[in-house]
């Protein structure tokens, strides 16, 4: 099990919303729950590059930062349903203004995103 080295700095707004949404995956879960994907199948399909133990831990955290809430039927096999809580239902229109802006500077961004790529690469052949 992880075991955090050094505790987060909770006296900044920033630095409280890095702690709550940090990982990969979960400002997209946030955002296709809302759209209506709530089982963990549906939710895989509309993330493929991630893994199901990834998502499971990531739902999770979104779950215990009171973002989200977990319902699980009693049938066999098991259902599970997330649906964002209230509070999760804040962070929607903030999900909302970053994709805009990404769409808005997609080309820019897209290309600042494939030159670090580049740089990477070449780095890592150099060391080699």
């Amino acid at each position: 099990m992880y075991e955090r080295k050094i505790l987060p700095n909770l006296n900044c707004g920033l630095d409280l919303i890095a702690e709550v949404l940090y990982g990969k995956w979960k400002i997209r879960l946030l955002w296709f729950i809302n759209e209506g994907f709530q089982r963990p199948s549906e939710l895989q399909r509309k993330i493929p590059d991630a893994s199901r133990r990834v998502l499971n831990v990531q739902l999770k955290e979104l779950e215990e930062h009171d973002l989200v809430t977990k319902k699980i039927y009693p049938v066999v096999p098991p259902k599970v349903e997330y649906r964002l809580t209230e509070f999760g239902q804040t962070l929607i229109p903030v999900i909302a203004t970053l994709g805009k802006w990404g769409d808005d500077h997609e080309e820019r961004l897209r290309i600042l995103i494939l030159r670090r790529l580049e740089n990477l690469s070449q780095s890592e052949r150099n060391n080699t």
